[in-house]
């Protein structure tokens, strides 16, 4: 049972007060769809969502390309270092896919009422399956690489050290492509990063260097004879690797089970208590990559709308749902 100053409001206008008239059931049925469409008109996606698809796309066909070239001639001068860097582009070639297909089904279902907080989350469920995939091809290359450093394999360092410098500069395109809007400060000291992207530049920065890394070991093969150096390089960028996926893993995890933001949840906290209120109950919680949503019950008494107004205030938060009683 809901006090009548129960209320209900979006950041972006669309406030409104869910009273209940009795003469409910009288409104035209124009007016209640109207009213049903703009309540699920809850889009969340990242700031530039179509420019971060349309890069991601050119990223996937650089990075595939780069991949044939390179397990190819890894394989014919049976170079660990340059396979290990083309099957790692192999995963990053479907985790990039994966990326632009999150992109654009965000974008097709962005009005959907099937999804009651629009499809904001997508770019992070994305962002875990390629923090998956990246902790799969450290694994792969930790255990290939150390197979390697007990067996030894003849390697044709001239040939692949050459492919593995193309394999750089392709991913030094591919980072400069991503690298502009896969995060951004909002002015308050809050980084908001569009997961989908981030995991995607990850992809990229690990493909470059694994590429360093493969050169640099065989170099140091062919000019000091250091044939240890390519399967021990291969362990480092696996380490690097994992490091990495862990960190993705972490981020993305966290905004899929709804965990609260602590600095953003004590700035709701004062908000509430400057309008003299007391908070029952209390959820924060990010519902895209630059959106935040909160629902707050408060004791009897309290001003809702003035309550909802301050919310709404804060920066980044687009989804308020203030109930008294």
């Amino acid at each position: 049972m809901h006090d009548p100053h129960h209320s209900h409001g979006h950041h972006h206008d669309h406030g409104h007060d869910h009273g209940h008239p009795e003469h409910h059931d009288h409104r035209s049925a124009a007016a209640a769809f109207a009213e049903e469409s703009h309540y699920f008109d809850h889009i969340y996606l990242a700031e530039g969502h179509d420019q971060n698809e349309k890069r991601t796309l050119w990223v996937v066909w650089l990075t595939a390309a780069t991949m044939v070239i390179e397990i190819v001639f890894g394989w014919l001068s049976g170079s660990m270092a340059l396979l290990a860097d083309g099957f790692h582009m192999a995963t990053h070639a479907g985790a990039l896919a994966v990326a632009a297909a999150a992109y654009r089904f965000a974008r097709r279902h962005a009005r959907n009422p099937r999804y009651t907080f629009g499809t904001g989350k997508v770019g992070d469920l994305a962002g875990f399956a390629s923090a998956l995939l990246l902790a799969l091809t450290a694994i792969f290359i930790a255990v290939e690489s150390g197979i390697r450093l007990f067996q030894p394999v003849q390697v044709a360092f001239g040939e692949a050290t050459l492919v593995a410098v193309v394999g750089l500069v392709i991913n030094i395109a591919s980072a400069f492509l991503l690298g502009h809007g896969h995060s951004h400060d909002d002015g308050h000291g809050h980084i908001h990063a569009d997961n989908n992207l981030r995991a995607a530049y990850i992809h990229v920065l690990t493909d470059a260097l694994t590429s360093v890394l493969a050169i640099g070991a065989l170099l140091a093969g062919r000019y000091l004879d250091w044939w240890w150096m390519d399967p021990a390089v291969g362990l480092l960028g696996a380490a690097v690797i994992a490091r990495w996926s862990w960190g993705l893993m972490k981020d993305t995890a966290s905004i899929l089970l709804d965990t609260a933001e602590p600095v953003l949840t004590a700035a709701v906290r004062r908000e509430v208590e400057t309008q003299g209120a007391v908070i029952r109950d209390l959820h924060v919680w990010r519902i895209g990559p630059h959106a935040h949503a909160a629902i707050i019950s408060l004791a009897p008494g309290a001003d809702g709308p003035a309550v909802r107004a301050r919310i709404s205030a804060l920066p980044r938060m687009e989804h308020v749902t203030v109930e008294c009683g």
